[in-house]
């Protein structure tokens, strides 16, 4: 769970310095016939830059969630998935929480950086897939009440 958290975290803060250093918001290139867009955006807000006036207030509630995770989920996590998916979970919320933290404009008002485009739907970055790759595992977990999870 550690190492996946750890992992996690470090593939979207490389892919998301990659992106900074590398993208041109103005020229994003195309993949896979236009299937994807690698667009550079950064988002002062949450999931879908809902609530990108209050950059502060999901700082400290991502900060939050965090704690609760490592704290509380994280200690009773005994089986395979859910190990899988507290690690996952961690390294989202720890990938947008860093941005927050450390990216411009400053210390808890900080943009994530977004990057991954598919045509019709929002931009979004690899911690992103790590929180969304959780619900879908938990989901899964609970449609299939815990069969094979040793």
């Amino acid at each position: 769970m550690v190492l996946i958290a750890i992992c996690g975290l470090a593939l979207d803060q490389i892919v998301k310095g990659l992106a900074v250093a590398h993208l041109d918001p103005a020229d994003p290139p195309v993949l896979f016939g236009g299937l994807l867009r690698l667009q550079l955006l950064r988002n002062p807000g949450a999931a879908f830059s809902m609530g990108s006036s209050a950059t502060v207030v999901i700082s400290v509630f991502a900060t939050i969630a965090l704690g609760v995770v490592i704290g509380y989920a994280a200690p009773r996590c005994r089986h395979r998935w859910t190990l899988v998916a507290c690690g996952m979970v961690m390294a989202g919320i720890a990938g947008n929480l860093t941005d927050r933290l450390f990216r411009a404009p400053g210390v808890l008002r900080g943009h994530v950086v977004d990057l991954f485009a598919l045509p019709h739907f929002a931009v979004f970055n690899v911690a992103d897939m790590f929180i969304t790759a959780t619900a879908v595992l938990v989901v899964a977990a609970m449609a299939f009440g815990g069969r094979g999870e040793r």
